[in-house]
């Protein structure tokens, strides 16, 4: 069963094919086939060019910057894109345009829109996420950064973790304690903040592949203006919410065709390996095939919701956890195909440590390695499993809720005194 696309589609897909023939080299295997230094520079250059295009936020309306087009268009978009093994964007436009913009849209003020809308995308504002911290991940509501209003001006205090690409920010969206008389998940604010001040601290974190795509942020009385709060003071949760669905939901409607060229080549390793024959292999490439086709269907329904005028919801959990989970698996296979090469790999490294790799990257054990060991991280960023499936249980099958016992004002709960 494949989806059926309206007219439109394929209009637009003709144009982006030739956008893509005539924008990319005729030899073009891919981002992944670059080394990583390379491939930086190459992102710049190509970012400029989907910028002067208006091919960055095509769904945003004609006034913000964008084209006005439906989702339809975005999802051609991105298939094209995933196809051709190119970025659709910079390394910080999946959080400033993708979850930031899109919110901003949802539930921000005009002004809000007209000031930070084309400072992100000119490139000239680049964002960050700061949510979780080291005793509120997946329980996110139990959040402890303190803000608080001096004058017209924030005062920020408080330590965030695992924000990632936050190296490469000069800005990050905060979720602050603004009240802690309220019960945990009130009493939070959305609050928008300028990173280049002496009261914002970023020390990178060394994953267990060696790269450092997380961070930690540190803030010793940084400030933002009063007026950058998105949303209500104190209604944070909900802007946060709207964010998470946002980046659980987007991924869904292409997450199947990354998954898919990464089940081929993972088939072509197998193959190399000349272990297509043993049954143990071809049962769980036979299983991985199936998960993939899994994936693609959870994608068709996000895209009916989009073009039904749905927002993402708690069904975006749906496909999280769905992808996440396989994810391990599949890379745990890729190991196993390994055998004694995953001891001790050799080759490129991956260009990146969120789901699969780039397209063109080579099929050696170390970027088999570095996506196994990044795989491990998937279950746990934008929410764990085990969040999802208490979403999907609770919000999505209507289950009774698991019983709490930290009811009542924030300030009330042990250790926050």
């Amino acid at each position: 069963m494949d989806f059926v696309y309206p007219p439109q589609a394929d209009t637009y897909r003709t144009k982006v094919r030739a956008f893509l023939d005539a924008n990319l080299p005729k030899d073009w295997k891919g981002i992944g086939a670059l080394n990583h230094q390379d491939a930086a520079a190459w992102t710049e250059d190509w970012r400029e060019k989907l910028s002067k295009n208006d091919l960055l936020a095509i769904t945003w309306p004609k006034e913000y910057g964008g084209q006005g087009l439906s989702h339809v268009e975005s999802l051609v978009l991105a298939e094209e894109f995933a196809r051709a093994g190119v970025p659709s964007g910079g390394p910080n436009d999946g959080f400033g345009i993708g979850m930031l913009g899109n919110t901003i849209l949802a539930v921000g003020t005009e002004d809000q829109k007209k000031t930070f809308l084309a400072r992100v995308l000119s490139g000239e504002d680049r964002w960050c996420q700061g949510y979780s911290e080291p005793s509120a991940g997946s329980d996110l509501g139990n959040l402890g950064c303190r803000a608080v209003l001096d004058g017209d001006e924030w005062v920020i205090n408080g330590q965030k973790i695992w924000t990632s690409a936050g190296h490469l920010a000069n800005h990050i969206f905060v979720l602050a304690r603004t009240s802690p008389d309220d019960v945990k998940h009130r009493g939070i604010t959305f609050l928008l903040v300028d990173m280049r001040q002496k009261g914002v601290e970023v020390r990178p974190i060394k994953m267990m592949s060696g790269d450092s795509e997380f961070n930690e942020v540190f803030f010793t009385d940084a400030r933002c203006p009063k007026e950058n709060v998105v949303g209500e003071i104190n209604g944070g949760w909900m802007v946060a919410m709207t964010l998470l669905g946002n980046e659980r939901g987007a991924g869904a409607v292409v997450s199947g065709i990354s998954f898919r060229g990464e089940l081929d080549k993972l088939t072509r390793l197998a193959t190399d390996k000349g272990l297509t024959k043993n049954p143990h292999i071809r049962q769980r490439l036979a299983q991985a095939h199936i998960k993939v086709e899994i994936m693609r269907f959870l994608g068709y329904r996000a895209l009916t919701a989009f073009l039904n005028g749905n927002q993402p919801g708690p069904e975006a959990s749906i496909g999280k956890l769905w992808w996440s989970e396989y994810h391990k698996e599949a890379t745990e296979l890729a190991v196993d195909i390994l055998g004694a090469d995953a001891l001790v790999p050799v080759g490129q490294t991956p260009h990146t440590a969120f789901t699969t790799d780039s397209v063109g990257s080579p099929n050696d054990s170390a970027n088999w390695v570095g996506v196994f060991l990044n795989a491990r991280a998937g279950t746990i960023y934008a929410g764990t499993s085990q969040v999802q499936r208490g979403i999907v249980g609770e919000q999505v099958l209507g289950l009774p809720k698991e019983p709490r016992s930290d009811g009542g004002p924030w300030k009330n709960i042990p250790g926050h005194g």
